[in-house]
């Protein structure tokens, strides 16, 4: 059975918790993101959590993260969060990313990939919107 759920870090679930459960109906995504269950990576919230289908992981999300992809569920997604990537790439757990890249130049800002382990990427897909963002669907490659 494939089964997928989500991953989010502390402000990205703050965030979401905050506009998808209160956005006018009907909205697929919201539909969407309000079913599948989530997993939020802090130390600093604790649980009951105030969207519906949504978990606490305490500790060192790493080892939590790891644990779900070898027990719990097929496909994780993340939306966001920056420090969760960061720590989970640290372990290797990344096997693909989706980025959208925007025709903007901000100069300065919060990276994604600080400090991580060199991996190595395949192009596997790619879309280009009427807006200009590219949308690049990448898989990790086994050999480098």
């Amino acid at each position: 059975m494939h089964r997928v759920v989500a991953l989010a870090g502390r402000v990205t679930y703050e965030h979401f918790a905050r506009i998808w459960p209160n956005t006018p109906k009907p909205n697929p995504f919201t539909d969407v993101l309000s079913r599948v269950e989530t997993f939020v990576g802090s130390n600093a919230l604790t649980e009951p959590l105030p969207w519906q289908n949504s978990r606490l992981l305490k500790g060192d999300v790493a080892t939590r993260v790891a644990g779900l992809r070898e027990h719990h569920a097929n496909t994780l997604v993340i939306f966001g969060s920056r420090v969760l990537v960061q720590s989970i790439m640290q372990g290797n757990l990344i096997d693909g990313c989706v980025l959208q890249i925007h025709p903007v130049v901000l100069g300065r800002g919060h990276r994604l990939f600080v400090d991580v382990p060199f991996t190595k990427l395949k192009l596997i897909d790619s879309l280009n919107t009427a807006t200009g963002v590219i949308i690049a669907t990448y898989q990790r490659r086994e050999t480098i």
